[in-house]
Parts: C-alpha cells; structure tokens; sequence
C-alpha cells in the first residue's frame, strides 16, 4: 500500500466529509481510492458529468419531475442530501463548477451529514480551485508521481508479458532495469505504459533514449524550460583535468544504489571564469556523460506582466525540472539571470527578490536528483547568498587555457573539421595562442580555413599562424577583470585544471601560467 493509499484511508475512517485529490492521474487516482474503500468496507459511488453514478442512486418518484429541472453537477450534491451510511463518493472534474455559489452552499451544507453518516465526497482533479468559502471546510492532498517502486512493479509486468513475443527483448541486466526506472521517474503511469508500449514497437526493446524523448513533451508544456539535446562529450573539451575528474566521480551518485551507500545525491555546481573558457561547453558534456535529459532554464521567461505570475512561473520550473528528475539543469550566465536582486524592492515592488528567494530555498533545500549546472562571467555581480556553502557542491574556476591544454584545443577543432592533427604543428600553434581562450582558438581555425577556401588550397600551418596575429585576445582586451577575477578565485574556487608548467611568452603578465 503506497503512502498516499494510507493517507487516504486515514483521511477516510476518521470521517474527513469533502477531501479534494489533485492529480492529472484519473485512473490511478480512482484504483487506490477503489483499495480503500474495499479496506474500510465502503461502498464506491463514481460520478463524472456525462455519465451521472455508478452505481446509480435509485431516487423516489416524488422527486422525478424536479430532479429533471437540475443541472446534472447540482444533481450530484442533491441526492446526497438523503440519508445513507458507509460510502465513498467519487466526483472527477468537478473543479469548473466551484465557482458557482449554489455549489459552494450545497456542499458546506453537505459536509456536516456526510461526517455524521460516516460518508466522504472525494473530488479529484489536475488544477486545484478552491473557492475562499471552503478553504477550511475541505481537506487537499496531492497524489504524487509513481513511485521507484511502483514503476519497477510495472515495469516487471510488462517483461513478463513480452516473454511470449520471441521478436521483443525482454532480458535485462539489473544495471538496466535500474536505469530505465530513473529514466522514467516523472513520468505519471500512463505516460510509462505508453512510452514502453512506443519502444517496444520502434527498437523491439526497452530503450532508456526513448524514454528520455518522452520526457521532452513535459518540458515544451512548462513554457519555461527547454530540453537541450546534449551532443557535447567531455571529450570534446580541451583540459579540464580537475573538473573532468570530479565529475567523473560522480557519474553514478544519482543512483538508487548511491542513496544505499551512503551517499547524499549531488546538488549542483558553479563554473566561474572567463567568457570562451569553457563553461557552457563543460555544461552541456555533463548530461552526455551521465546520461540525462538536460534543461536549459532561461531565468528570463520566468518574469511575467501579471502581479504573482513570475512567483508561479519560477514554482512550476521547479516542479517540472523535479518531475523530469533525474536530470541536469543547466542556468548560463547566473549573473545576468537574477540582476537586479539588490534594488528589486524599488524597481520592481520586489518581484525579483521573491522570484531569487524561491530559487536559492529550492537550491538548499531540494531532495530531487536535479543537478544544478550554473556557468558565470563577473563574479561581482553574484549575490553572496548565491556563493554560501551548501548552495552548490562545488564552485570550479576555469582560466585560460595552459600550453598542453591549447594543443588539445587546437587538436580537437582540427580534428572536428576533418583535418589530422599530426599535420600541423600544434606545439608552434599552442605557443603562438598564448592568453587566447577556447572560442577565440576555434575562431582562429575558422577564420584559417576561410583563408585556405578562398586561395582554393588545403589548410595549412602558416594560415592558422597568421590568424592567431590578427586577432586580439579576451586576455588583452579585458586585463584588469581577469586579474580581477583571478585574485578573487584564488581563495574561494576550486581550479578547474591542474597546476600549469611555467611557459614563457609576450603575454605572460596575462597568461595564468
């Protein structure tokens, strides 16, 4: 019996008259409701407005001509007005018609002999709407999603029905069955079938990678949220060595079996440093390292025009990011996504500080298996709340890149545009990028094979060479804030890379090493 069935039940036998179940789960909601009622030996009515009762109640003939004068919503509470003992009453999709008053009065008037009759009125619905009038009259509970358990259940049911279809694997490793099971949490039951149901006709198996899709249509309905297809591997980041191992180390911290070691699921992490060293880059290598759906959460839709609405839409981001849990929730610019924090409560009546307040109690608080990614430029614009231990896991600063990190920069770009790498002299290429980013490296390839192109030759060395000179690097331009920026690391982030080899050049006073 799930710890909703209990709740319910003990909502039941101490004769609660008007209980209001949120949830999109119709079906589900009406089974465990059905389960109790056989445990508390009460007689299950349904009704939903198209169909009335079922079982129908018998009414007098006196009442015939009247009750056919009745909409059939007031003719659901009317009947109940007559005397009768141990039934649970089941109405779906009853919210539409709380706004009307008749409504309201017949059920506070209800209440008192549904109590004394032993009786309970279940309403079920996905919106909660709760006129102020029955707000102390009417006791909510929300049906949660399924449970690990509940999922693992099904999930058995169906590869034992699959067993019979020779065509359909049905053989799963206990690693697999468990990761599916992540895969599908926050899905509601129906959702899980289907999707099963979809794979098993598309790959003749069950497919994590499906599932993960399915979870997209959730996503688009947030209006919030968006899924981000990660294609990025961690292979495809130059240096990083530090960062990359530590997240290495947490591939599987997410786990069910994690939780049973001992282990609190990871909150988050927060990569400073400058613009083109990575970051978004690094963000997006996780979801495709350890294999989850990725959010992409732009703080900018959360702010509406209608007074609360920026509050609800930063509450519903949450719940959605947590249904779709486990997941990566990935926030860029962190800085620029809460500007304003400061002055809020005069340039906006506060709305921006409520909006950050929600946020960093989730942040603290949160129990869901969402992995919080943020990337930042100017550390000055952080809030320090934001900064506070117990916020994030860590907070990993990435510099410039060193002289090997450069050469694997160099290597993987000229690689991903087809090119061998041993062609060139990458030693010469890293020496000649000294205090250039990543982007800046990437831009300096792009614009070389511009120069190939148009000569109508291949790419060669002296081409990238001659790029790297035209351009003036973030290092240059922006000198004081990344110094800046590097004092302020020194003591408070961890380095995303080991520690350098003293290289010398030109830009030394600039360059990390």
């Amino acid at each position: 019996m799930s710890h909703f069935e209990k709740n319910l039940e003990l909502l039941i036998r101490a004769r609660y008259p008007l209980v209001y179940v949120q949830t999109a789960e119709e079906r589900r909601a009406e089974e465990a409701i059905r389960v109790v009622a056989n445990k508390t030996q009460k007689q299950l009515h349904v009704w939903t407005y198209t169909r009335g009762y079922d079982p129908a109640f018998p009414a007098p003939p006196s009442a015939e001509t009247s009750r056919r004068e009745l909409t059939p919503d007031l003719e659901a509470l009317t009947v109940l007005f007559r005397s009768s003992e141990n039934q649970i009453l089941l109405l779906k999709d009853f919210h539409p018609f709380m706004s009307d008053t008749r409504i309201i009065r017949m059920l506070r008037d209800l209440a008192p002999r549904l109590h004394s009759s032993g009786r309970s009125l279940v309403l079920t619905s996905p919106v909660l709407k709760l006129p102020p009038e029955l707000e102390k009259e009417i006791n909510v509970v929300e049906m949660p999603l399924p449970s690990r358990e509940e999922l693992g259940y099904k999930l058995r049911e169906f590869l034992l029905l699959l067993q019979d279809h020779k065509e359909v694997q049905t053989q799963m490793t206990p690693a697999d069955f468990e990761e599916v099971v992540s895969a599908a949490q926050g899905l509601t039951m129906d959702e899980f079938e289907n999707v099963i149901a979809k794979s098993v006709v598309a790959n003749r198996q069950i497919k994590v990678q499906t599932i993960l899709e399915e979870k997209q249509q959730l996503i688009r309905k947030s209006g919030v949220l968006e899924y981000y297809a990660a294609q990025e591997n961690l292979s495809d980041i130059g240096g990083l060595d530090v960062l990359k191992d530590w997240l290495r180390k947490r591939r599987a911290s997410l786990s069910e079996k994690a939780r049973e070691f001992g282990l609190p699921a990871p909150k988050g992490v927060l990569l400073l440093g400058v613009q083109g060293g990575g970051k978004s880059l690094s963000a997006k290598a996780i979801a495709s390292l350890w294999n989850l759906p990725m959010l992409r959460f732009d703080v900018g839709r959360v702010f509406g025009s209608l007074v609360g609405s920026s509050e609800a839409n930063m509450r519903q981001a949450i719940r959605t990011a947590e249904a779709v849990a486990p997941c990566v929730l990935w926030i860029d610019e962190l800085e620029k996504a809460f500007a304003g924090v400061q002055s809020s409560g005069a340039s906006d009546s506060g709305t921006t500080a409520r909006v950050f307040a929600t946020f960093l109690t989730w942040l603290q608080e949160k129990k869901a298996a969402v992995f919080v990614v943020a990337t930042a430029n100017d550390v000055s614009q952080l809030p320090p709340e934001m900064l506070r231990k117990g916020r994030f896991d860590e907070i990993f600063f990435i510099d410039l890149p060193t002289l090997p990190e450069r050469e694997q920069i160099f290597e993987i770009h000229l690689r991903k545009r087809k090119r061998d790498p041993k062609q060139f002299d990458l030693k010469k290429l890293a020496r000649a990028t000294n205090g250039y980013s990543g982007a800046e490296i990437e831009q300096v390839i792009v614009g070389a094979l511009f120069t190939a192109y148009d000569a109508q030759r291949e790419l060669k060395n002296e081409d990238i060479l001659q790029e790297a000179k035209s351009i003036v690097p973030i290092s240059v331009m922006m000198r004081e804030e990344i110094d800046e920026l590097r004092t302020w690391a020194q003591m408070r982030a961890r380095p995303a890379s080991g520690p350098p080899k003293p290289e010398r050049s030109k830009r030394a006073s600039v360059e990390k090493e």
